[in-house]
């Protein structure tokens, strides 16, 4: 716990509240990146805990969904936070994706409040699972409701600046549970992971990415673009993001595409 704490730069809360949640979820998202460089750098990903604190703390890495909101439960329980798993279906376009196509976290304090270090760029705060109102956010603004169409079975519908992002299923799960999805992620030619590589982390004013070569800097909505060669890429990396490689990731030929950040 001390390590993971050093890790994201804060120290120990004296309790576990909400204050202390939000100063935690913020602090980990301009900390620990956003990345799928595992998927092609040829290394496994494996869903247990230990192998997620040893990416995160040991080895200063970030991750994609699975692995960071997996390694942030561990931390926020052993804070003494009451934490569960949740699934959720990304939206693309108004179609809902399959079931636990993303893991988010339902934290319970005198109400339940969804927190998410995993989806890229989204809140920066956890938001009340259980309020149908606005919540405003430096990450902009989000409803929670609840799904009215067939089949929904008490599902909430995530909303960000009036497009959905995910549908929540709202029963508990286990980190196993997403283990065959995670899978599928890292090695379907289908996967967005597979296709995309990607690195991204909050920042004062906005996110550093790089998606691919490009190195992109968004600095109070305004956008800038690099493209890096092999040399500046690991630099950046460095720089950026902590993560020392000793070769530069590649996406494998046919499998490219340009994905928004």
């Amino acid at each position: 716990m001390d390590a993971y704490l050093a890790r994201i730069g804060v120290p120990r809360p004296p309790s576990a509240d909400i204050d202390a949640l939000r100063e935690l979820q913020r602090a980990h998202l301009a900390t620990v990146p956003f990345e799928n460089l595992s998927i092609h750098l040829g290394e496994p990903i494996v869903l247990d805990e230990p192998a997620l604190l040893a990416k995160v703390v040991d080895r200063r890495r970030g991750g994609f969904c699975y692995e960071l909101n997996g390694a942030f439960a561990a931390l926020l329980t052993a804070l003494g936070y009451r934490v569960t798993l949740l699934s959720a279906r990304v939206f693309a376009g108004d179609k809902a994706g399959p079931p636990f196509d993303h893991l988010v976290l339902r934290v319970d304090l005198a109400e339940p409040w969804l927190v998410d270090v995993g989806f890229g760029a989204f809140s920066h705060h956890p938001l009340r699972m259980d309020a149908r109102s606005d919540q405003h956010d430096p990450g902009g603004v989000f409803q929670v409701v609840e799904h009215q169409g067939p089949g929904g079975h008490g599902d909430l519908d995530v909303i960000m600046d009036g497009t959905p992002q995910y549908r929540l299923d709202r029963r508990p799960y286990e980190l196993g549970d997403f283990i065959p999805t995670c899978w599928w992620q890292q090695t379907s030619p289908r996967s967005h992971f597979t296709r995309s590589l990607t690195c991204s982390l909050l920042t004062e004013s906005g996110r550093v990415t790089l998606s691919g070569t490009r190195l992109i800097h968004t600095v109070n909505g305004e956008r800038e673009e690099h493209v890096l060669d092999d040399s500046r890429l690991l630099s950046a990396y460095r720089t950026h993001f902590g993560i020392a490689l000793d070769r530069v990731p590649t996406v494998a030929a046919g499998d490219r595409h340009r994905p928004g950040e």
